[in-house]
């Protein structure tokens, strides 16, 4: 007999999941949980109303439909997960996957939002579904993902329809058949170019907003019986050769060593992922040294291969939107060893002459050591020199995770905000309390925003 093709392979992992202990489950809670501080603290940029204009435009209903996070506002389960996605995406803080060098969860968690809107499941099946979207699409990003590819394709947009596809196929009680359907037709749905980085320009909030789209329509069609190439990942013509990639051999199959939603980090910081580790080591040199920003006459800072390489990454300005700002190692470690902290406030100020001034004077080196320990560490060093002719460094070998009290904070404080402190810590209990949950009624209908005055 001939072997599954990879595609069936991944249907059959995913279908038959269960989890066997809470740990993964507690995880997928606290992923639900940082994606809505994201959300909720992003509701002023213009491209959210932007994209909320689109959804209620295509879908808008006065009953049903699903919610858009952070408004009144109900529509489609497509145009919901496309909206809330973007949201979750905005803050650039939502939770990282250094493997596949991706965010998985704006895709996973907008996708089975919505579908739960319409399917109704147990807290314990809802959480389940987002463990497989975040291991298909670590998975599969794992294979795929190297520097080069990086440079020109978004991973989050490459591997995003796919993640989504298999959420709502899991949610949606597909069988092992109808998944490989939904996942063969994900694969041909891939978006995201990295040109943006260049430009400054809003592209990368959208990614993971088309993706999820795509990877809800990839269920729907095979749902409805639609049937999708056995090969479109590792067929003559599927997606590994379209990208000139080999498969591993072992492939890195699901659930083969452990649920990936385990090693999915949170960001501490409202910024590129390779930007982290970075802003972490030159806020260290700030607390230990406090160097007076005037008189830094040069900063180098090292990183791995990947994260110099990384499109916006090693830009030493000028920054003429905030995105560009949080993606460039050097605004990040500028505004660390000025501000000695991350408030999002110093990003939105992206223009600022002191930021820009210490920003150019920043050099990023590739360091060999820092290079061989990636992905499973993902370090950086901070050296200054000053005008007095003193000299500072601080390092780090991997990238400080947030603390699940820092998301518990940051989700009151964005959530609160919104819908108001009480129903801010309505949502929390019943999103820590999913893995019990006879249904998920409460995540499935949202609270509505408080007036602002």
């Amino acid at each position: 007999m001939p072997a599954a093709s990879l595609t069936r392979q991944f249907a059959d992992a995913l279908t038959a999941y269960s989890a066997a202990n809470n740990t993964a489950l507690e995880k997928a809670e606290y992923c639900l949980l940082d994606f809505f501080a994201s959300c909720y603290a992003t509701q002023d940029f213009p491209w959210i109303r932007q994209v909320q204009q689109v959804a209620r435009a295509n879908s808008a209903t006065p009953t049903g439909g699903a919610a858009i996070i952070g408004t009144p506002y109900r529509v489609s389960t497509q145009d919901a997960a496309f909206a809330n996605a973007v949201a979750g995406h905005s803050l650039v803080r939502d939770d990282m996957h250094l493997g596949s060098v991706s965010h998985l969860g704006v895709v996973v968690i907008p996708a089975a939002l919505a579908l739960a809107a319409e399917c109704p499941v147990t807290g314990r099946q809802f959480l389940e579904a987002i463990i497989c979207g975040y291991e298909a699409g670590g998975r599969l990003g794992a294979m795929l993902m190297d520097v080069e590819t990086a440079k020109v394709m978004r991973p989050t947009g490459l591997i995003g329809a796919f993640a989504a596809a298999a959420t709502t196929a899991k949610l949606a009680g597909l069988d092992p058949e109808r998944t490989a359907h939904a996942l063969g037709f994900a694969a041909n749905y891939i978006t995201g170019l990295n040109e943006w980085a260049s430009w400054g320009s809003d592209d990368m909030y959208f990614h993971p907003g088309i993706a999820v789209r795509n990877g809800l329509t990839a269920m729907q069609l095979a749902a409805q019986g639609a049937t999708a190439a056995d090969g479109a990942l590792d067929g003559r013509a599927g997606l590994f050769a379209a990208m000139n990639k080999a498969i591993p051999e072992p492939a890195n199959l699901p659930f083969s060593s452990g649920e990936e939603i385990l090693r999915v980090f949170f960001k501490q910081v409202p910024a590129c992922n390779y930007a982290q580790t970075a802003a972490q080591a030159a806020r260290r040199l700030k607390e230990t040294h406090a160097p007076d920003a005037a008189g830094i006459t040069s900063v180098t800072v090292r990183v791995p291969h990947a994260a110099a390489h990384y499109p916006g990454c090693d830009y030493a300005g000028p920054f003429n939107s905030i995105l560009q700002a949080r993606m460039s190692i050097h605004f990040n470690v500028a505004s660390a060893l000025i501000h000695g902290d991350f408030h999002d406030s110093h990003y939105r100020d992206f223009g600022s002459k002191q930021v820009a001034a210490l920003a150019a004077k920043i050099t990023v080196e590739i360091d060999d050591a820092l290079t061989a320990a990636y992905p499973g560490k993902q370090g950086a060093a901070v050296m200054v020199s000053t005008s007095e002719g003193a000299g500072y460094d601080a390092g780090l070998e991997a990238v400080i995770a947030a603390a699940t009290t820092e998301i518990n904070e940051r989700y009151l404080d964005a959530a609160g905000s919104v819908i108001g402190p009480a129903a801010a810590a309505s949502l929390q209990q019943a999103v820590m309390s999913l893995a019990a949950s006879a249904d998920i009624n409460a995540l499935a209908q949202l609270p509505e925003p408080v007036p602002q005055s």
